[in-house]
């Protein structure tokens, strides 16, 4: 009882953190959730509850859509987390956890070394780097950061770029979470920690 509280708890500050910051909700929550499930388990209630987060902040922030953005980079980010969500399956988890390891330092680092970092514009590299977050979301749960690094590049109002990213990754959600369910990957047990969640 007292760890699914401390999982509902951890669930909601990520949330929060996440709708404040514009991202990051995943990349706080998904590390935390496998100290009380399993790794295919933690990726579709995060998921799930990323998913509810991003109808929120699409609620608050919708006024500030920007649908360039959403065509040129969440067509391939969305396509791209299909492909990830149907690699999942083939890989063990241990693998899975060394590849989101190693995302989570590489970003970190990135972050620490160039804080200020922007990405070009342009089309081509727009286009790849939705592929390349859509990817990394599909397939180890959280790629907001990577997301972010892209779209910053936009110098977007902020409003505007909480609402775009967040229907960005709403569009991911929606696509991987159906190829996690067809792959077993929420079992019975855990169908409450939905009903349920905060």
């Amino acid at each position: 009882m007292l760890e699914d509280i401390l999982f509902f708890i951890v669930a909601f500050i990520s949330e929060v953190i996440g709708a404040i910051a514009g991202f990051g909700s995943s990349t706080i929550f998904l590390p935390l959730a496998l100290f009380f499930v399993d790794f295919q388990t933690a990726l579709i209630l995060v998921a799930i509850s990323h998913l509810f987060g991003n109808l929120g902040r699409i609620n608050f922030f919708k006024q500030g859509l920007d649908k360039k953005i959403i065509a040129t980079f969440g067509i391939p980010s969305i396509l791209f987390s299909f492909l990830g969500a149907s690699i999942v399956g083939i890989l063990s988890q241990d693998i899975l956890k060394i590849i989101l390891g190693i995302f989570l330092i590489i970003i970190s680092v990135l972050f620490l070394v160039r804080p200020s970092l922007r990405v070009p514009t342009n089309r081509n590299i727009v286009i790849t780097g939705g592929g390349i977050s859509g990817l990394i979301t599909g397939l180890v749960g959280t790629g907001g950061a990577l997301r972010a690094t892209f779209l910053t590049g936009f110098n977007l109002e902020k409003t505007k770029y909480i609402a775009t990213a967040a229907v960005i990754a709403l569009g991911t959600d929606v696509t991987r979470i159906p190829v996690y369910l067809s792959q077993g990957f929420l079992l019975q047990q855990y169908y409450y920690y939905i009903r349920d969640r905060p």
